[in-house]
């Protein structure tokens, strides 16, 4: 299943910009920025502790699995399904 990143909505609910968000993670704004749009491939347990601080909020509210034909347009996938 491919993994979506739902960090963009968890910012928005929280009012939490990019450049706020990266400095108190201590995270580049490019970094963050890749994160949110899913070109990760990868992500470090020391990086989802300070989000989930920050934006308060669990690991399981950031990223999720969802099934290729559950996909909606406006999901952003980190791990595309034409990897695997």
């Amino acid at each position: 299943m491919p993994i979506v990143v739902t960090l963009d909505r968890v910012m928005r609910e929280k009012t939490m910009s990019l450049n706020d968000l990266a400095a108190k993670v201590g995270i580049t704004n490019v970094n963050l920025s890749h994160m949110k749009v899913g070109k990760i491939r990868a992500v470090r347990f020391s990086t989802l502790d300070p989000l989930c601080e920050c934006l308060g909020c669990q690991p399981g509210d950031l990223l999720a699995f969802k099934p290729a034909e559950d996909l909606t347009e406006g999901d952003i996938v980190c791990y595309p399904v034409e990897l695997r």
